[in-house]
């Protein structure tokens, strides 16, 4: 049977394979459209099998609200390099699941990745996307925040911040978000902080002090000094408001009679070891192979 340049569009407009991929697959079937889909489906999952072993430490990350602002979402999908984070395809791929998610509020990644999406599952368009980009990619994490305000940033797509408050004026969550995104406190209050951090933090300054020699009074001054120093500037509500350095996050919600319930940040790729590749050693292995 002839293959036109017709039918080879028609799939590859179906399975976003390649031209001569497509041709292929087609002339291996003699044709059947149907089956031509299925062959280069199974392609795609073998590869995207084969990828999966492979780093993604790159992506992006995004956000999206309800029209009431009363439950948002936050989603971090990872690639292998910023090159393809920057993809129209990848970009709109993370754009509707961070929708699907706010939609559906699945329990965790397992459910999400099974849960039906488009005319597949979310996982079965995460394998399609593999195929059609050439890199590994993953849907790392997502949060649901659900209250009486969700407000929320994302910075130049590779932090994201959900706020959840009450009170104050229309702009003053995003402006809080925004102070998340930069300052990384690491909780809301100093009442919130871990009680086995702040012990450890506690006995690395008692450490530092007692190097100076000075009398255990001093040093007990000197320890608690710096555990409230510590408080102030990883604490949401101690820390200089990024807006204003004069005034603090706390005076600032006091003066709108607002409160901050919590806050998430997301930031691509914390926690994973990105992939390093060192070129030189690569070329002299390849040499000394060659020999």
């Amino acid at each position: 049977m002839t293959i036109t340049a017709s039918m080879v569009k028609d799939l590859r407009n179906r399975t976003a394979a390649g031209m001569m991929e497509c041709k292929k697959a087609l002339a291996d079937v003699n044709g059947d459209m149907e089956a031509a889909v299925e062959v280069l489906r199974k392609k795609g999952a073998a590869s995207a099998d084969k990828k999966a072993s492979r780093v993604a430490a790159e992506g992006i990350v995004v956000a999206t609200f309800d029209d009431g602002k009363h439950t948002g979402a936050l989603l971090e999908v990872n690639c292998e390099t910023d090159f393809v984070a920057k993809d129209e395809s990848f970009r709109w791929f993370a754009e509707q699941v961070v929708h699907h998610v706010l939609d559906t509020k699945p329990n965790d990644i397992d459910a999400l990745m099974s849960s039906t999406f488009d005319t597949s599952t979310l996982e079965g368009a995460r394998r399609e996307l593999i195929a059609k980009i050439g890199e590994n990619i993953s849907v790392r994490r997502f949060f649901v925040y659900e209250g009486e305000r969700i407000d929320g940033y994302v910075h130049g797509s590779r932090i994201g911040v959900l706020v959840e408050l009450t009170g104050g004026s229309p702009g003053l969550g995003k402006d809080i978000a925004m102070h998340v995104a930069a300052s990384k406190p690491l909780c809301v209050a100093e009442q919130d902080v871990p009680a086995t951090l702040l012990e450890k933090e506690r006995e690395i300054f008692r450490a530092q002090a007692e190097e100076s020699g000075k009398p255990a009074a001093i040093i007990d001054k000197i320890v608690a000094g710096r555990v409230s120093k510590y408080l102030s500037e990883n604490t949401l509500l101690g820390q200089p408001f990024v807006k204003n350095p004069d005034q603090t996050v706390g005076e600032l919600l006091d003066s709108e009679s607002a409160s901050v319930k919590r806050f998430l940040r997301f930031e691509v790729g914390e926690g994973l070891e990105k992939r390093s590749e060192d070129f030189v050693a690569e070329v002299l292995a390849q040499a000394k192979g060659g020999r």
